[in-house]
Order: structure tokens, then sequence, then C-alpha cells
């Protein structure tokens, strides 16, 4: 059985194309961008346009929209968790987060485009997307997210090689969303509309795509760390620790609860700004133009946010290696409020508007570029004190919190919609909401993240992990005999 799983994982398909001990360009580009871009397409059109899609294309109420999402967060958390130990479990050549990683170019693909094979009506059509959200939600996605995440703090033992596949891992995230808040919007107010067999059609391309650049990222990408533990035998003692004693390890440090608390506020108040975004461009800002297209809108709001973060790229990564990351991203949060305070006062005006986001997009950036590695630095440091290496049940948490985001934010957005009589019914340009829906959806788009900027600014202040992170590391090389 043993040679039957080392045959398939050298063979042609399945063996790994980075054969250099060193993070090389082709790794870079096709392991760490084009794979998790791909793979994450279907998430940024999701994250900005699903809310749309399904109270305003296939007619689901709001109510129904609400409840959905905070139940499936439930079986999300579980699948994450079971990822995780799965993950942990996993002991072949490929590694212990790829093998999950391949796997997710069928499930992932799949999933995707359920929600647009719509073959029902009434209370049948309402099961059919509830069963196709959480075959997405809560086992696609969890899946393949949990083991890309996975895939920073094992490709490399190198803290500089480590910080810039995080870097561009995260750079591929926020590509996807651009793509998603900035192209599909245009494409589907003037293409797609409310018919949903082009909605369908556009999804299968993409389902498509992603199965393609999955499997890249598969065979372009290696795990250096698991390689060596598992000729040192150091997986067998791994796998023994029970996921109690990971528990106990990570629930222990308080770094690694102001890491992920800080987490949970910056991606579920982001959530919340892009599932709201759609229709806050439709409601509430005015382009000034003689065609206020809500397409064209969201469109220069999106540009406005990348330009930033595209920028920013070019020297967080020196500024963080030479001041700190958590000097610098918090430093840079108290931008992003700065930013969130002049957008939300100005909320009409599409130019004051565009200021704001740029600014809250640029102080986002260092947070968004480094928290991977933020996150394998508090995994190096439980790893020094314990001796227990957390990489599945922290991944797993952390991806429980990214998934579980885009549906506790959809409720909470629903929730504000409903409570201030936002209509679904209102075509766009024959009316507008009432100004209790237009206040609810500036909240939603705006002043939630930009409080929660303010918070994670004086979390990631405390956060001091880096301090003696260089020692620790050698300490950690020197008890596996490395150095």
């Amino acid at each position: 059985m043993k040679s039957e799983k080392r045959d398939f994982w050298n063979s042609g398909f399945a063996s790994s194309l980075a054969n250099k001990e060193d993070v090389k360009i082709p790794e870079m580009l096709l392991g760490y961008f084009i794979g998790p871009f791909g793979a994450l397409l279907s998430s940024g059109v999701f994250t900005s346009m699903l809310q749309k899609y399904l109270n305003e294309v296939l007619g689901l109420s709001n109510s129904f929209l609400t409840a959905l999402p905070l139940v499936s967060t439930i079986l999300i958390v579980i699948a994450n968790l079971v990822v995780g130990q799965l993950i942990e479990r996993t002991k072949v050549m490929a590694g212990k987060a790829r093998p999950w990683i391949l796997l997710s170019a069928a499930t992932l693909s799949v999933a995707s485009m359920l929600m647009f094979i719509v073959p029902a009506e009434g209370v049948a059509r309402m099961v059919w997307i509830a069963i196709a959200y959480n075959l997405y939600y809560s086992v696609a996605y969890p899946i393949y997210n949990t083991a890309n995440s996975t895939l920073v703090s094992v490709s490399t033992r190198k803290t500089e090689q480590r910080g810039a596949v995080a870097s561009i891992m995260n750079i591929a995230g926020l590509a996807v969303m651009g793509a998603g808040s900035m192209v599909f919007p245009v494409v589907a107010s003037n293409i797609l509309q409310n018919d949903q067999s082009k909605w369908f059609v556009v999804m299968l391309a993409i389902a498509i795509f992603s199965a393609l650049t999955i499997y890249l990222q598969y065979r372009f990408t290696r795990e250096r760390v698991t390689e060596e533990d598992l000729q040192q035998g150091a997986s067998n003692a791994q796998e023994k620790i029970s996921i109690k004693e990971q528990l106990q390890a990570v629930t222990s440090e308080k770094w690694w609860w102001i890491i992920m608390l800080f987490y949970l506020f910056f991606q579920w108040s982001g959530a919340i700004k892009n599932g709201s975004m759609t229709q806050f461009c439709e409601w509430v800002v005015d382009t000034g133009l003689v065609s206020n297209d809500w397409g064209i809108a969201q469109t220069i709001l999106s540009i406005a946010g990348a330009v930033p973060m595209a920028v920013a790229a070019v020297f967080v990564i020196p500024l963080t290696n030479k001041y700190g990351k958590a000097r610098v991203t918090g430093v840079f949060m108290i931008i992003g409020f700065i930013g969130g305070v002049i957008a939300g006062t100005f909320s009409t005006n599409i130019v004051m508007v565009g200021i704001g986001v740029a600014l809250k997009c640029l102080g986002s950036s260092p947070a968004c570029y480094v928290i991977l590695a933020m996150l394998a630095d508090v995994i190096d440091h439980i790893e020094y004190k314990t001796g227990i290496r957390t990489d599945g049940l922290t991944m797993s948490i952390y991806s429980s919190l990214m998934v579980a985001a885009s549906p506790i934010g959809t409720a909470i957005m629903n929730a504000l919609l409903h409570g201030a009589g936002f209509n679904p019914n209102l075509v766009y340009g024959e009316g507008v909401q009432s100004a209790a829906a237009q206040s609810a959806l500036t909240v939603s788009y705006i002043w939630i993240e930009t409080i929660s900027y303010a918070i994670c600014a004086v979390l990631i202040f405390l956060f001091t992990v880096e301090k003696n992170l260089k020692e620790e590391q050698e300490e950690i090389q020197k008890r596996k005999g490395l150095i």
C-alpha cells in the first residue's frame, strides 16, 4: 500500500515541479499567485455579488438570506476544524496540505457553480440554494482555504522567503476581490442583469478556470518543512498529539489570541463592507453622471481602493522588515480609520467617498499582506514554548474566521437592511430607497469597518511576538539538528 502511494505522488500527474531548495519565481508566480487567484475567483464574485444575485435575480427573501448564513456558520466552523486535523494527519511526500489542494481542483470548482443551477421555485428553490450554499462554504471552501493557508508556514523555513510567499498569496486574494468588485459588476449590470441563465454560463467558465489554476498551484508548490519532518520521523510524534493538546498550546498563548481577535474584527467588518458595496453604489452614492450606472460607481470605488493597495505592495514588505510587522500595521490602521471617517461623513459624494476608500485601503494594506506571516510567527513561537507544531489547527481556525466572515457579514447586513425597511423589489432608476435604508447601507459599507480599524490598531500595538523571534527560531532549528 505504501509503495502505491509513493508511486502516485511521484507520478507525472502528481509530482511537484518546484524542485529547487529555495522558493523561486515560477513557484511564486504559479503556485502562490495564479493558483490562489483562480481558486478564489468565485469567492471574490460571491463576496460582492452573491447578495444581489440571490436577492434580486432569484428573488429570495431577506429573512431567508439572514437565516441561511447564520445557521451555516456552525457547519463552516466544524468543517474547518475537521480539515485542519485531517491536514495534520496527512503523511505523504507531497506534503500534508498539497494533497488537499489537489482535491480542491474538483470540489471547489463544482461547488462554486451549484448555486447557479436552479431547477425549482418556491420552497424547493430555497432548499436547493441552502444545500448548494453549504456545499461551497461548509465543504469545498474549507478544504481549499485551510490547505492554502497552511502552505505559507510549511513552504520554507527561511523567514524572508516565507514573508514573500505570504505577501504574494495575499496579493492574489486582493486581486480576486478587485476582479469581483471592479470587473464583474460592470458585466453584471450591462450583460447579465437579472437573466439567471447568463449568470450560470459565466460561473461555469469561472469554475473551469478555477480547476485548471488549482492544479497549477498543486504542481508548482512544495512543502520543504514537511519533507524534513517526514525524513526525520517527526511526523509520527506530531500525529500522536491530540487536538486537546494543540488547543491548550494555542489558547494559552496571549499573542495567539491577539492576532485572532485582530483578524476577526478586520475580516468580518471587511466582509460586511464588501457585501454591501453593490447596493451602496446602487442606492446611496451619486456619481454625478448623466447615466448614473451603479456598476460604474462600484468600479470607480474599486479602482480608488485598488490603486493604493497596488502601490503599497512595493513598500509594505521593506517597511515591515525594517520597523516590524505589528508596528507598521498599527500605524496604517490609523490611516485607514481616518479614511473611513472622511468617506462616512460625505457618503453621497463619489469624490469624497473615493478619497476615503483610498485611504482606508492604503491603511489596510500591511494587514492584508502580512497577516499569514504574523500567524506563522505565532506558530513558531508556540513551537518554541511547547514543542508542538500547530499549523493545521491555527490555519483551520483562521480559515473558519475567513469563510464565516462572508455569511456572517451577509446576515448582519441583511438584518440591518430588513430593520431599515430596504425594498429589494425596487428597480434601479425607477425610485429611491428610504432614508433609513440608505443610512443602513452607509453603516454597512463604511462605519462598521471604520470602527473596527480603530479596535484593530489598539490590538496590534500589543502584539510583540517579533521581539525575540529570531532567537526562538534558531533554538527550534538547533533542537531539530538543522544548525
